[in-house]
């Protein structure tokens, strides 16, 4: 248990210091610009601790689900609209109301250090200073991860020998008498052999050796495997077997209603080691693109992912291993990690490692989708400032000023609560059906 919660804290601290270094990222360049930053905040809610220094007060907050940096003048003042006074008023009061708030932020002479007023690249830089920050911590766990750790490969050295044939779609686990012995065992293959050659082609990986195998069932090929320093020649029938089809990313394929596929294939009944082999330098950035297309991709389906998760925390069904996750989720693997005896040391830090990489991966890409209160939805509307000023000046017309994004104030309400409605189900999935990785 305690190993259990050591693991938790782990991924909440270092979960929390990402979102430090992410408003570190908004802090900093605003500051350089000029801008009067009111608050540097860690987590929502009732403030925990804090401390002024100059003309900012630096805390943390009692809920740690996020953070914010407060700058003075985030929305331009209104160019004498009024408040209609119909069905739409409730709105139209959300938006003054937000105007008036950040009008009350900008002391007398202060005006000129409004983020409003900042050139649309400037405030582009530090919206993007967030997002860039935790991208550059996944950068560099990733560097930590594969260049220091490695990353686990399966070698051509046997780990495991199968007694009997079992097929894929097979219930059991354990063999019976009558059960067709495993080739492999019959061919006298045995763990710690490390296959040199099958059919005269030498074997430098697992996937090498795994193909030609598949290639010849029920013909006999002969390998060649290492055993306490001497080369010994042995002959092998692969057994026709059921096999899973897998995709490209190692996930058993499905048809159109859902029925998992399989193949017939040459099968031995062997087993690899695993061992960490560690990366060129040239391996990280394809890693880091790697997750975040991973990421990408979740989030361009999140609406019909989040509709999965919903029918596996209200039904029977099994939650997807690839889905979204809650903190609470992402804590609950970490806890299991650390708790499990069997894993060593320098395997839990390297699983450590790689959550919160992957963690800061996900902040990245969540807070580009263009959407207000989102660090992309200001990004959004300062290049559509830009675009709005060029064709101004493109066609010698009035400068229209900065885009108000006072008005988007109800559609950030709206988004907030939807988020907020996500995370709730995510929270809730993760305590009642939480995902099965081990």
């Amino acid at each position: 248990m305690l190993a259990f919660i050591v693991g938790v804290l782990v991924i909440a601290i270092g979960l929390t210091l990402s979102i430090g270094l992410h408003e570190i990222g908004h802090l900093v360049p605003a500051k350089l610009f000029g801008v009067k930053v009111l608050q540097y905040m860690i987590g929502f809610g009732p403030t925990v601790w804090s401390k002024k220094k100059g003309e900012t007060e630096y805390g943390i907050k009692a809920i740690p689900l996020g953070g914010y940096i407060s700058m003075i003048g985030m929305y331009p003042p209104a160019k004498g609209e009024k408040v209609a006074a119909s069905s739409t008023g409730f709105f139209n009061g959300l938006v003054a109301d937000a105007r008036q708030s950040s009008a009350e932020t900008v002391a007398e002479g202060e005006e000129h250090r409004a983020f409003y007023r900042l050139p649309v690249w400037k405030r582009v830089i530090v919206m993007l200073g967030g997002p860039f920050m935790n991208l550059l911590i996944a950068v560099v766990l990733f560097a930590v991860l594969l260049m220091g750790f490695g990353m686990p490969q399966q070698t051509t050295t046997i780990a495991s020998v199968s007694e009997c044939v079992l097929p894929a779609t097979s219930e059991r686990q354990t063999c019976e008498p009558g059960d067709e012995a495993a080739p492999g065992a019959a061919a006298g293959i045995e763990p710690g052999d490390r296959i040199v050659s099958i059919e005269g082609e030498a074997i430098d990986s697992w996937a090498e050796s795994t193909a030609i195998i598949r290639e010849h069932p029920r013909e006999p090929i002969s390998i060649v495997v290492e055993r306490d320093g001497t080369q010994q020649t042995l002959t092998a029938t692969p057994a026709l077997s059921e096999r899973y089809e897998l995709d490209e990313n190692g996930q058993v394929r499905t048809d159109a209603a859902g029925n998992e596929l399989t193949v017939e294939a040459g099968f031995l009944g062997i087993g690899s080691t695993v061992e960490r082999v560690q990366e060129p330098a040239t391996a990280v950035i394809p890693q880091v693109w790697e997750q975040t297309t991973a990421v990408g991709g979740v989030i361009l389906n999140l609406p019909q992912r989040l509709v999965d998760v919903a029918k596996a925390a209200f039904g029977p069904e099994e939650r997807d291993p690839n889905g979204p996750l809650s903190v609470v989720g992402v804590g609950r693997i970490a806890g299991e990690v650390a708790a499990m005896d069997e894993i060593p040391i320098v395997e839990k830090a390297a699983g450590f490692i790689g959550i919160l990489a992957s963690l800061n991966i996900a902040l990245f890409v969540f807070n580009l989708v263009p959407l207000l209160p989102l660090d992309g939805g200001h990004v959004a509307g300062a290049l559509w400032e830009a675009i709005r000023r060029g064709f101004a000046k493109l066609f010698r017309r009035p400068d229209p000023g900065p885009v108000d994004l006072a008005k988007a104030v109800p559609v950030t309400l709206a988004v907030a609560l939807v988020l907020g409605g996500m995370s709730a189900l995510l929270i809730y999935a993760d305590i009642v059906k939480p995902i099965a990785l081990f």
